[in-house]
C-alpha cells in the first residue's frame, strides 16, 4: 500500500443485548476466551489495556467471577490519567482500576500512569513499557461525545499519530459526563487535562473488545458506526480495526 492509498475499512462486529448484565456478561466471556487461548500459547503471556470507567464495571465483574482466567499470566495496563490529582485521589482513574479489578485477581503485573512525576515524564516511561512486546487485547468503551480514552473530538486528536501516549486537554463534554456519573461535584473542579493513550496505540492490539451500555451513549455509538472515519468522532477509527467486537445494551443500540 503506498502512502496515498487511505486506512482500509472494516465492519464493525456488533453484539446486542437486552441488559447491561447479559451486555457485561457476554463480552467477558470472549475477553476470557480470547486470552485463555493465548495464555495456552507455550510460554506465553498477555497484555491487556483496560479502560477505567463505569460503563465496563458489568464486563468487569463477570471477568472477575470467571475461575477459569488464570491472572497471574496477564500484564494490566490502563488508557488514561488525569493531571494534577494526588496520587491517593479516589478519582484517578488507575485508583478506579485498582479498586474494581486489579487489587480483586491475583494479577501478574499492573502499570499505572503516574503523571505525580511529570507528564512528560510519565508519557515517555509509559510508551517504553507499552512497545515492551505486543499488546494483545484492548478493553474500551466510547465517550458521550466519541472520544476513545481521552482523544477528544478534534483537531487536538489524530487518527494517524506516531506518538503512543500524550498530554490532551480535556473536552467540556468529557468533563460533565465526569460531572454526571458522579466523579467530581463539578466540572471546575475536575483537571483540565489528561495523559491519553493515542488511538494508533489502542489499535495495536489484537483484538479490541469495546463495551457501550446506556442511552446517553446512543448517539455516539450511531456515529461510530455510520460516519466518515475521522477526528470529529474518534469512536469511527474502531472501523479501522479488522477484529473489534462492539458490545451495546439496547439503550444504547435501540434499533436491532
Amino acid at each position: 500500500m503506498s502512502t496515498a492509498d487511505p486506512p482500509k475499512e472494516y465492519p464493525l462486529s456488533v453484539r446486542r443485548f437486552a441488559t447491561r448484565r447479559e451486555m457485561g456478561a457476554a463480552a467477558a466471556a470472549d475477553v476470557a476466551d480470547f486470552l485463555r487461548a493465548k495464555i495456552g500459547i507455550a510460554g506465553h503471556g498477555v497484555r491487556v489495556i483496560f479502560a477505567a470507567a463505569d460503563s465496563q464495571r458489568d464486563m468487569l465483574e463477570s471477568l472477575i467471577a470467571d475461575a477459569r482466567l488464570d491472572w497471574k499470566h496477564i500484564t494490566a495496563f490502563h488508557m488514561d490519567e488525569y493531571i494534577g490529582l494526588p496520587a491517593d485521589s479516589p478519582q484517578r482513574l488507575g485508583n478506579w482500576l485498582k479498586r474494581a479489578l486489579i487489587e480483586r485477581v491475583p494479577i501478574g503485573q499492573f502499570h499505572p500512569i503516574s503523571p505525580e512525576f511529570g507528564a512528560a515524564a510519565a508519557i515517555e516511561h509509559y510508551e517504553l513499557l507499552l512497545k515492551e512486546a505486543p499488546i494483545d487485547a484492548v478493553l474500551l468503551g466510547i465517550g458521550i461525545n466519541g472520544h476513545l480514552a481521552f482523544n477528544e473530538p478534534g483537531a487536538a486528536t489524530d487518527l494517524d499519530d506516531r506518538q503512543w501516549v500524550k498530554e490532551i486537554g480535556l473536552d467540556p463534554v468529557s468533563c460533565q459526563q465526569q460531572v454526571d456519573e458522579g466523579n467530581f461535584p463539578t466540572i471546575g473542579a475536575m483537571p483540565k487535562s489528561a495523559i491519553t493513550l493515542t488511538v494508533p496505540c489502542l489499535l495495536s492490539g489484537e483484538r479490541l473488545f469495546c463495551v457501550v451500555p446506556s442511552k446517553v451513549k446512543a448517539p455516539a455509538v450511531k456515529r461510530a458506526l455510520k460516519d466518515p472515519i475521522g477526528p470529529a468522532c474518534p469512536a469511527t477509527a474502531l472501523r479501522r480495526h479488522a477484529h473489534c467486537t462492539l458490545y451495546c445494551d439496547a439503550d444504547a443500540l435501540p434499533e436491532g
